[in-house]
């Protein structure tokens, strides 16, 4: 169990001080509560005993009366302030752990999201999370709780029978028996409701995402199918977990009951053979009733344990998960430097595999700083992989790649980042204002700023016609903007860095080619003296850059300007003829 809870022990060590004070709560909790049954024992004595006036024995009655509503209070008193201290503590841990496991997300790269369903990782955050706090909270304020009254009880009841306590706890090992038998079923079917349970919020979370595909291919009646299969199955194995805990807790109370008629036949004949008194006996049983909801609790407790250490191992799988890429190669030096980079990249005979697939060979390129460079070629090429190296969103080997002479590596991410604004091919828009989604790389950018990056995307005009302007929300991935709106937003965002490495990766796919016209332009003069590469299908867009180089199968069959690769009569010339070709049929049709 322990070993289980080790990934909590440093969030635990945080409360420490926490946990004594709500330890201490608890031991006078308990230590005031044990003492009830020794008051009604003394009391019904006394009153035995006393053989005095009816106003005397209403006093008696009275003071014992006073004596237990006194215990009652001071007991609530400690117990609220136990369960205040304990409680709290676990939503403590439950805020640390959530902003871990935030922050630790933050840091992982791709491959780590391409190798988990975000479904997952979301009922890890969630449910999971839960569990754990469950377990830190009540779970082990009821432990204690059971622990220190059980030990405070069992010192009373030897002092007023061994014999009698012997023969009632009798059957308690048949419980311990139990519990362990039923504790290790339940981690063992939790760990598959949740693992259930993730997969249902996968599948929900892909059908909310894909909903317009969903209904475009009219699948609404398979998915809500798989959906109720999936529930089915997550229903099933929770029943499953329902029917254990609904025979271990009955269990435990017929063990419980069978101890009580242990101690009512046995307690009786000390009673009548003048053993132990009246008083005694009736201490005795009080005992054996209170000491009843703990060890039931005992069940409820195993039950949670399991379900939190079963969460535990799924949440410290994300505590755990390293990045690929890190700062682990980086110079602090450089990282230290404020000055924006110059922007000059260099491929130095760069080759790079997904695993056992080579997808570049021997890439050389120089692209001098304040230079355009476009990337030409068919899709699967790997032109995307080639930009995607630069600002390490995946990592070249080491030496192939430098940016203003230095090895690629040896810049911090946080720098190197920090001068590149990038457009991905697969443009994503948070669900916030078009103004808050611009300023996303550039947070404390003016209003002046904004516009002009706007402008340059030739977006800004088509902001201004939207009913709230820039403070229009843009919806979920932003679903309210059209494909071209989202893409020359994500420009706007990526150029109001006012970056030194601008990458543009198929980013002018959406717009028609007026448009794209405008947005050269636009480029051209907010982009002087930044570094660009850019990625495109079309020969209008790629032109007028500084230099060409076409891509296929990973390597680099042809470079130079418009003019020379047309001169080559290779790829470029063959392509530029046919889409000189298609734009003649267009306006004849």
């Amino acid at each position: 169990m322990l070993r289980d809870l080790k990934p909590l022990f440093r969030y635990m060590a945080r409360y420490r001080w926490g946990y004594l004070r709500g330890t201490l709560a608890l031991i006078a909790t308990n230590g005031i509560w044990v003492l009830f049954p020794l008051v009604i024992e003394r009391a019904i004595n006394t009153l035995n005993r006393n053989r005095g006036s009816a106003s005397e024995m209403a006093r008696l009655v009275l003071v014992y009366a006073a004596v237990l509503i006194g215990i009652a209070l001071l007991k609530g008193v400690f117990l609220y302030a136990s369960r205040w201290i304990l409680i709290g503590i676990s939503r403590d841990i439950e805020l640390d752990l959530r902003n871990d496991l935030f922050a630790r997300l933050e840091t992982l790269d791709a491959a780590y999201y391409q190798r988990n369903r975000t479904g997952d990782i979301m009922a890890r955050l969630t449910n999971d999370l839960n569990a754990v706090r469950q377990m830190l909270g009540p779970a082990i304020m009821y432990s204690a709780n059971t622990i220190l009254f059980s030990v405070g009880a069992l010192y009373f009841l030897l002092r007023i029978s061994p014999w009698l306590t012997l023969v009632a706890l009798a059957p308690m090992p048949i419980a311990s028996i139990l519990v362990q038998y039923f504790g290790a079923r339940i981690h063992e079917r939790f760990e598959r409701i949740q693992a259930s349970f993730s997969e249902i919020t996968a599948f929900a979370q892909e059908n909310f995402s894909g909903a317009r595909l969903v209904r475009a291919f009219a699948r609404e009646k398979v998915q809500i199918a798989s959906f109720e299969t999936a529930n089915k199955e997550y229903i099933r194995r929770a029943l499953r977990l329902v029917q254990l805990m609904g025979m271990l807790w009955p269990t435990l109370e017929f063990v419980l009951g069978v101890a009580m008629v242990i101690t009512l036949w046995v307690g009786g004949h000390q009673v009548l053979s003048h053993r132990i008194n009246v008083g005694s006996f009736i201490a005795f049983n009080t005992y054996m009733v209170m000491l009843t909801f703990p060890i039931i609790a005992v069940g409820w407790v195993v039950n949670i344990f399991q379900r939190g250490t079963a969460s535990v191992k799924r949440i410290d799988e994300i505590l755990q998960a390293r990045p690929e890429i890190d700062d682990r190669f980086a110079d602090a030096a450089l990282g230290e430097q404020t000055e924006p980079l110059r922007g000059e990249i260099e491929f130095r005979d760069l080759s790079f595999s997904y695993g056992d697939r080579e997808v570049l060979h021997h890439i050389n390129l120089k692209i001098p700083a304040g230079k355009t460079l476009a990337i030409i070629g068919p899709t699967g090429a790997g032109k995307t992989t080639l930009v995607n190296l630069i600002p390490r969103l995946l990592d070249a080997p080491d030496g192939n790649l430098l940016v203003d002479g230095v090895p690629v590596k040896r810049y911090p991410l946080q720098r190197l980042r920090r001068n590149i604004g990038m457009v991905p091919q697969e443009t994503f828009l948070f669900s916030e204002t078009i103004r808050e989604n611009l300023r996303f790389g550039a947070p404390y950018a003016e209003e002046s700023e904004i516009l002009d990056a706007a402008e340059a995307a030739h977006i800004r005009a088509e902001f201004a016609d939207f009913p709230n302007g820039m403070e229009t929300l843009v919806g979920e991935r932003g679903v309210t903007l059209s494909g071209g709106q989202k893409q020359r937003t994500s420009i706007a965002r990526a150029l109001l860095r006012r970056p030194s490495i601008l990458i543009l990766d198929d980013a002018l796919a959406s717009v028609d080619t007026y448009t794209e016209e405008r947005i050269l332009e636009g480029l051209r003069r907010y982009t002087a003296g930044c570094t660009t590469i850019l990625i495109a299908h079309r020969i209008s867009t790629v032109r007028e850059a500084d230099q060409i180089a076409v891509l296929r199968e990973g390597r680099i069959v042809e470079a130079g300007t418009h003019e020379e690769l047309l001169a080559l009569g290779g790829y470029y010339a063959d392509l530029y003829e046919k889409q000189l070709l298609e734009e003649e049929l267009a306006v004849a049709s």
